[in-house]
């Protein structure tokens, strides 16, 4: 090895040790917006939580507003909010579908597990029942996400 690969290889991996960081996959953050009397959003909040995401939480009397802000209709409405770059997250979905959703990047509005389905994250002391999680289209239009518990 020359003189000059040499310096270039000592040279080059302090750089490289410090454009890893930068390199490496942005953190998983997301605000959750609940009501403060509703205790299945908390464990929702601890199922995001376990997945990796830190998860600000931001109590309202009324999400109807933050809901219409980012197009979630009232029919396909739950009991929090979250909201994680351009997108909503309405109730109880699965963090693995949060994820594959930003893996994803369609042209949607929102994602959403519509009601408070039993066995969702922070259902399950609700039992264990089918359901689906639909994305919302930018257009209004929705299209099944995931299904869950046998749906």
């Amino acid at each position: 090895m020359n003189r000059l690969s040499r310096r270039l290889l000592i040279l080059g991996l302090p750089l490289a040790a410090l454009a890893g960081p930068a390199l490496a996959t942005p953190p998983k953050r997301m605000i959750a917006y609940k009501t403060p009397w509703c205790g299945c959003c908390g464990g929702w909040i601890a199922h995001m939580r376990q997945a990796g995401w830190t998860v600000e939480v931001v109590e309202r009397e009324d999400l109807a507003p933050i809901r219409a802000q980012h197009g979630v209709p009232d029919r396909l409405a739950s009991c929090h909010t979250a909201v994680v770059g351009a997108y909503a997250i309405e109730g109880h979905v699965p963090a693995g579908d949060v994820d594959r959703l930003l893996a994803k990047r369609p042209a949607a509005r929102a994602l959403s597990a519509p009601g408070m389905p039993a066995g969702s994250p922070g259902m399950e002391a609700a039992g264990r029942e089918p359901y689906t999680t639909v994305l919302i289209l930018n257009d209004g239009s929705t299209s099944v996400f995931g299904r869950h518990n046998g749906a």
